[in-house]
């Protein structure tokens, strides 16, 4: 069970577009897959459909656009990531499966549920 909040991306669907309310504000995301490079990638875009950001390559466990100083990104950390911690990488078979675009947004203190039985 998933403790944070995750954006549902069909990878059988890509590539997609949709929107998504993220806190006060409607967004546009693209999402493709480089079947060459391995990649999936999303482009943003405002409500209007103006791009944002194109092309911005998921890395497990790194926030989307952390080099990025735009005050139009996203205030809601999305971070590509397996909570159970077994993946190595982000590759077709295990995104959406072990590997989710969660919504980082719990407490810096906050001590995730140990994932052993019995703890």
């Amino acid at each position: 069970m998933s403790v944070r909040g995750y954006i549902p991306i069909e990878k059988e669907m890509i590539p997609e577009k949709f929107e998504i309310p993220l806190g006060n504000v409607n967004y546009i995301f693209g999402v493709d897959y480089n079947k060459s490079e391995n990649i999936f990638t999303i482009d943003l875009f405002d409500s209007d459909n103006e791009p944002i950001v194109i092309g911005e390559t998921l890395v497990l466990n790194e926030r989307l656009w952390r080099d990025i100083i735009d005050d139009r990104i996203p205030s809601i950390d999305l971070v590509p990531m397996d909570e159970s911690g077994k993946a190595k990488e982000i590759t077709f078979h295990n995104f959406g499966v072990d590997v989710f675009l969660y919504m980082d947004d719990l407490p810096p203190n906050y001590n995730e549920p140990s994932l052993e039985v019995g703890k």
